[in-house]
């Protein structure tokens, strides 16, 4: 596969137990340093915590300088042995992985095939923030339980009174300094009638929000429809809808009002309100289209090609080379029918696949044990020369050829663990592309947008458009062979297909 160039990260953190069977830090690191070569990426930093608990990691200060890489992209990945080494406790896990899908990085524990910049790796993530999900919902539903009895009984819920106001011994009063502005904001909108006007008027007599920043006429309108400033304080009628703050208003018969002092005479805030909803647009707002194709369909130039709103077709905004949408998702379905070339062909790959992998676990479990042999035969030797059993010279004799062997098995394990963890996560991408494709082509038609579009993200890479044909790049396909008639230059990670490529432009 055509990879982009990414720079990564190796975490090490290795028990003592780890150690004791070989598996020192430096192992790991070039366990880790040799996947990373596998995939064409470049490792630009090692983080180390030796010696360290593993019960709680966030503290640590090698912790904070990898989420803060990751945070402002310095690395868009992290390589680890497997993920009790990256965090034993389950929560810090949690955090990580949300942390690291926010900052689009990637994740990668070799021990347990977990790769995010794979198809099956994404799995992951998905699995992951269900998780955080469900353990979000279960304290909101703890903390929303209290929120109407508190809010019966006029205690404060959180948060900061609304601006005018402060609470002083758990009750709302009106703000000595803010107070008046609030009041004089009704009354410039009584008179001007625009909130825009009534945001400048204020902004320009020196007059700021709380934060010290300037009003807005967003500010302006939800205050003014705020009904605490005409002496009913509303509580427990807004929730959250998501994880990324939005608000929406709870049904009205479980609002909850209690009396405060006024900051305006409710005839003057019901005239300022009167005026707000005869001034509210009822204009939809149009929806975002999101192409099925976007972001990854290139011209044969190599620039990226986008759909204009007034146009139904992908464009190169440097070549005009151009194909409509609807020919683009043509080519791309029957092109699943053919995305492999025979039931036998998957079967012969999937089997040639297999049997590779355990042919290298075979290889590294013989070396493994060969490495037990090799330590104990030299703790042996040197339990003798302790004993006087054998002199200087015969103990150097035996003992020089086997810290050889050993240094060579160390130096070999590394590089065939490695291989076998690429061989692994690849052959796991490969089966789920492989399970899910053969059924796309009959069931496409019946797919939503947003199905089809997921379906886009997870096996194609990009593509290129020419003059007369389209490249299709997919992630992890079977290897080609000549009955596939490939013309791929990475045959085994690419696959290419000119077969059928050719579409109107017109």
């Amino acid at each position: 596969m055509r990879t982009a160039h990414k720079r990564v990260g190796i975490w090490i953190r290795v028990s003592t137990e780890d150690q004791v069977k070989g598996e020192s830090p430096e192992h790991h690191e070039r366990r880790g340093r040799l996947y990373a070569e596998a995939k064409e990426w470049e490792v630009v930093e090692v983080y180390r915590l030796d010696a360290l608990s593993g019960k709680t990691v966030k503290e640590y200060p090698e912790t904070k300088r990898m989420l803060a890489d990751i945070k402002t992209g310095h690395i868009t990945g992290l390589i680890f042995s497997k993920l009790a080494r990256l965090a034993r406790n389950t929560r810090e896990l949690l955090e990580f992985a949300e942390v690291f899908r926010d900052c689009s990085a990637d994740l990668i524990s070799l021990a347990e095939s977990i790769d995010t910049s794979t198809p099956a790796g994404r799995l992951f993530y998905t699995m992951i923030a269900a998780m955080a999900q469900w353990e979000r919902e279960e304290i909101a539903e703890r903390v929303s339980a209290s929120v109407p009895i508190r809010a019966k009984m006029g205690k404060p819920l959180g948060g900061q009174a609304t601006f005018g106001y402060q609470w002083e011994d758990g009750k709302l009063i009106p703000h000595p300094d803010e107070a008046p502005v609030r009041k004089l904001m009704y009354e410039l909108f009584r008179e001007h009638k625009r909130k825009k006007t009534v945001a400048r008027i204020l902004n320009e007599r020196g007059y700021r929000t709380r934060k010290g920043a300037k009003f807005s006429d967003t500010t302006v309108g939800r205050l003014i429809e705020d009904p605490t400033a005409k002496g009913m304080r509303r509580a427990n009628y807004t929730k959250s809808t998501n994880s990324t703050k939005a608000w929406t208003h709870k049904p009205e018969h479980e609002w909850v009002f209690h009396e405060v002092p006024a900051i305006v005479s409710e005839e003057v805030w019901e005239e300022c309100n009167a005026i707000l909803s005869t001034r509210k647009g009822t204009r939809p707002i149009a929806k975002r289209v999101r192409h099925l194709f976007a972001g990854r369909t290139y011209c044969e130039c190599g620039s990226k090609m986008y759909v204009p709103s007034n146009s139904p077709k992908y464009i190169c905004a440097n070549c005009r080379n151009k194909i409509p949408t609807e020919d683009l998702e043509t080519i791309f379905h029957e092109q699943l029918r053919d995305f492999f070339c025979s039931p036998d062909e998957i079967e012969h790959h999937l089997t040639s696949f297999s049997n590779s992998i355990a042919t290298k676990e075979d290889t590294l479990s013989i070396l493994q044990k060969e490495r037990e042999k090799v330590v104990s035969r030299t703790d042996k030797l040197y339990e003798l020369y302790q004993e006087g059993g054998i002199d200087k010279r015969g103990f150097g004799e035996r003992y020089k050829p086997l810290q050889e062997r050993l240094e060579q098995i160390d130096a070999e394990l590394p590089q065939l663990q490695a291989e076998v963890d690429f061989l692994k996560i690849t052959q796991i991408s490969q089966n789920e592309i492989v399970d899910h494709a053969q059924d796309l082509y009959a069931h496409w038609d019946n797919l939503t947008s947003d199905d089809k579009r997921q379906i886009v993200e997870a096996i194609t890479d990009r593509l290129i458009i020419g003059k007369e044909e389209v490249e299709i790049e997919l992630y992890y396909a079977p290897t080609p062979t000549p009955k596939c008639n490939s013309t791929s230059q990475n045959a085994g990670t690419l696959a290419t297909h000119q077969q059928g490529f050719i579409a109107a432009m017109s």
